[in-house]
This record gives structure tokens, C-alpha cells and sequence, in this order.
């Protein structure tokens, strides 16, 4: 009996079909003229983020001073920052910011969306009219209104008085710095606030219905079914505003008058980072601030995001 070889033997594919030459040509174009389109963002990327971020972690390692070239001196940096007591406070001042201020504004966030989900007239412009502190909150310029109502004498401390509380200011005083500075992160809740009415949005009426049915409470609800659905939302939100709070600067500049409060109350890590680089002059040991910072920050994120395994419930996965 004849048996017939197959023509490729040992052939399980089909080899991948070659393009023309002048499809290839179109090609080259294309990917070219997306390049073309992409030179100016990655300029920018290179030379004003990756350059200045490479340099930085040179002089991180080096005693630079802004008017000697660097000179290298190893780890020296870093082991300084271990006996640093300022350094130590803004860590303290720092995580008490990020530790008290985020919950709070998040907690505020989620709260006024809740109430922006329902059905009410002049729903838009309660919309707009909480959002706004967003747009305006991280300038200069409502640092400096801030403060001017937190001065002895001032607005906050005239309502006090009124209500015979002790008066004579937030501003200056260790006690209340904090608590000031606080309030500001908390009244600038509009961001989140709009990803919290996004995510009510996207809940299903139908699981609210059934709760109902069983005879589920408000609190139970809560609990149980907008926790839940918003939990991707509610990580990103804590996320995101966790690294913000981890990068105040202007309104602790501000409210402090650039001195960092008295004893220390409301020295930030990047003002202190600000102070030794260009008030001190020591721009290798503010460098070296500035890494530590960006891992902690990484840190923390990884943190984040491994935990969020454990109570972050995507839509349609298996639990």
C-alpha cells in the first residue's frame, strides 16, 4: 500500500502572512508620524521629570550646596537623617495630617454625594456649589483667606467669643494648627465627592429594593450594599487623596508664614525638605529627603493595593 508524504512535513502552521511593500510603507508612516505627535510630551517627560528626577538621586549621595560643585560622600546623607529631630517631626506632623485628614475628608465626600444622589430640586447647583472649594483650594490664595479667618480676631474666632469659647486664634497656637489645617483638606472634599456620586450612580436600584423587601435597615444597606459596590471607588479615592495629603505644601507655607508654626506644630515633611534645600542651602540632604519620601509613598501604595484584595469587590468576581 502507497502512502502520500504531505507536501510540508512536520508543518503544524501556517507561516504569518507578509505584508506588501507598500503596506509596510504606510506602516513606517504611521508609527513615525505617532512619534511626531508624542516629541513634545516626552521632551517634557525626559527633561523636566525623568532628568531632574536622575539628578536628584545623584546629589542624594553627595554634600551640594548650590554655589560648589558635588561632592560625593556615600550614604552620609541618609544616616544624617536618622539623628534629625526636626526631620522625626515632620514625620509625626505628617502622619497625623494623612492619618486624620484623609478619613475625615473621605468620610465627608461619601457623606454629601449620598445626600446629591437623591431626587431634589436645585440638585445641580448643590453639585457645582460643592465642588467649587476644588477648583480654588489648593491655591495660594485661599491659603491666605484661610488664615485670615483663623486670626485672632478674626471671623472664626469672633463666632467663638459669641458663643463664649476661649478665643485668641487658630493660627500660632500648637493646639489648633493642626485641626485648621485639617479642616481646609476636609472643605476641599469636592474631587472625591464627585467620584462617590459616579459610583452611587452605578449601584443597581434593584439590590436596594430587595434589601427592602427583607426588611433591611438604612445602616444595613450601608453596609452591606453601598460599602460593598463602592469599594473600587472608595480605593481609589483613599489612594489618590493619601498621596495628596503626603504633598502638602502651600497652605502649610502659608498659614505658617514659611517658619513651620510654633514648636514645629504644623512642620510638614516637604516644607522641611523645602527649608533645608533652599533656605539651608543643602541640597544634597533635601534630595535625599526627597527619595525617602517617594518610598515611602511607594510603600504605601503596595500596601494598598495588596490589601485591597481583601475588601476591594469588583463587579462580577468570584469571592
Amino acid at each position: 500500500m502507497t502512502m502520500t508524504m504531505p507536501t510540508h512535513v512536520g508543518d503544524t502552521a501556517q507561516d504569518a502572512p507578509v505584508a506588501p511593500p507598500r503596506k509596510r510603507r504606510h506602516r513606517g508612516r504611521d508609527v513615525a508620524a505617532g512619534y511626531a505627535f508624542l516629541t513634545p510630551w516626552l521632551l517634557g517627560f525626559f527633561l523636566l521629570t525623568a532628568g531632574p528626577m536622575v539628578a536628584s538621586l545623584y546629589l542624594a549621595f553627595t554634600d551640594y550646596n548650590l554655589f560648589a560643585p558635588p561632592q560625593w560622600i556615600g550614604l552620609d546623607n541618609f544616616t544624617r537623617l536618622l539623628g534629625d529631630p526636626d526631620y522625626h517631626q515632620a514625620w509625626k506632623v505628617t502622619g497625623t495630617y494623612v492619618l486624620l485628614g484623609t478619613p475625615i475628608k473621605l468620610a465627608s465626600a461619601l457623606a454629601v454625594a449620598m445626600l446629591l444622589n437623591n431626587r431634589f430640586r436645585g440638585k445641580g447647583f448643590y453639585r457645582s456649589a460643592f465642588y467649587l472649594p476644588s477648583l480654588v483650594g489648593a491655591s495660594v490664595s485661599i491659603a491666605i483667606v484661610w488664615k485670615a479667618m483663623f486670626i485672632d480676631n478674626g471671623p472664626v474666632d469672633t463666632v467663638q467669643q459669641f458663643f463664649g469659647l476661649p478665643a485668641g486664634g487658630w493660627v500660632g497656637q500648637p493646639d489648633r494648627s493642626m485641626p485648621m489645617l485639617i479642616l481646609l483638606t476636609v472643605w476641599q472634599f469636592g474631587a472625591p465627592m464627585v467620584i462617590f456620586l459616579a459610583g452611587l450612580k452605578q449601584v443597581p436600584a434593584e439590590l436596594y429594593e430587595a434589601a427592602s423587601v427583607d426588611g433591611a435597615g438604612p445602616w444595613r444597606k450601608f453596609t452591606r450594599i453601598t460599602i460593598p459596590m463602592l469599594s473600587p471607588v472608595l480605593f481609589f479615592n483613599l489612594l489618590l487623596e493619601t498621596i495628596h495629603a503626603f504633598q502638602i505644601f502651600n497652605s502649610a507655607y502659608i498659614i505658617s508664614s514659611g517658619t513651620g508654626g510654633p514648636a514645629r506644630s504644623t512642620l510638614f515633611y516637604t516644607l522641611y525638605l523645602y527649608f533645608r534645600g533652599f533656605r539651608d542651602f543643602d541640597m544634597g540632604y533635601a534630595s535625599a529627603m526627597a527619595w525617602v519620601l517617594v518610598l515611602a509613598i511607594g510603600i504605601v501604595t503596595v500596601i494598598f493595593f495588596r490589601s485591597s484584595k481583601l475588601w476591594v469587590h469588583y463587579s462580577g468576581e468570584s469571592r
